[in-house]
């Protein structure tokens, strides 16, 4: 006697891993800073030069990973927020501030 075909169940396409925070536990990651800091000078009318070096940044960490000059940047925010502050510009925080700075802390 013939022994019948089994069918063997369908393969399930592998699903891509989680993409993995690069930033070290407890602090924010430099990633979520940077668009936090463009979102709030692009708010505020602030640096254009800053807001385009920002984006161009945030567009090549994306596509390498590297993180250098995103570091950068939001050292530059950093600066720049905080000379805001002093001014008692309505809309920079200490928050953001902190962030930034703890961003910064965990490279």
């Amino acid at each position: 006697m013939a022994k019948a075909a089994s069918k063997s169940p369908a393969k399930t396409a592998k699903k891509a891993p989680a993409k993995t925070s690069k930033a070290k536990a407890g602090g924010p990651s430099i990633e979520k800073v940077s668009e936090e800091a463009l979102e709030k000078l692009r708010s505020l009318n602030l640096e254009p030069e800053l807001q385009n070096d920002l984006e161009w940044c945030l567009g090549s960490y994306r596509a390498d990973g590297n993180p250098v000059g995103l570091y950068a940047m939001v050292e530059r925010a950093a600066t720049v927020f905080k000379t805001e502050k002093d001014k008692k510009t309505k809309g920079v925080t200490a928050k953001l501030i902190s962030d930034l700075e703890k961003a910064l802390e965990s490279r």
